[in-house]
């Protein structure tokens, strides 16, 4: 497995992996997401957005990991968002994009990680918590999980 940045080259595998997981419900609010929005996520502000790849020796994306703001956050803090493959989530994929993910994120400034995880995607919260984040905040819908960096 091969972790780098992404580039807009990998909006069309991108979209249609992401856009296979948001049809099997249930892990994710976002709603289909077509090359064009793809290209505009991963191409966002280097300064303060990262968006990372993971692929197989072949080349095919296993997944992906972004980093950036949200409006709703404080400026030291950046928010995730974490997708692998279906079927393929238990082969260290997750692990290896957030090994690159954390570093990424040192680097541009932030001083902690939010996750947002809808409350029945009970594979996220393991995710994330096996990564070292706690939860912080709760809604109905969602909990929120914090991972300070050091």
């Amino acid at each position: 497995m091969h972790i780098r940045p992404a580039s807009a080259v990998d909006a069309r595998s991108l979209s249609e992996l992401l856009n296979e997981i948001i049809a099997l419900g249930g892990t994710t609010a976002l709603k289909t997401l077509t090359k064009a929005d793809m290209i505009s996520w991963i191409v966002s502000n280097p300064a303060e957005y990262a968006f990372l790849i993971a692929e197989d020796e072949r080349g095919e994306a296993l997944g992906f990991q972004a980093i950036g703001p949200r409006k709703t956050l404080p400026p030291e803090a950046c928010d995730i968002a974490t997708f692998t493959r279906s079927g393929k989530a238990q082969l260290g994929i997750g692990s290896a994009l957030f090994s690159a993910t954390e570093k990424k994120a040192k680097a541009l400034g932030y001083h902690w990680i939010n996750a947002t995880i809808l409350n029945q995607n009970t594979g996220g919260q393991a995710y994330y918590q096996s990564r070292g984040f706690e939860p912080y905040k709760h809604t109905s819908e969602r909990v929120f999980m914090r991972f300070l960096l050091h």
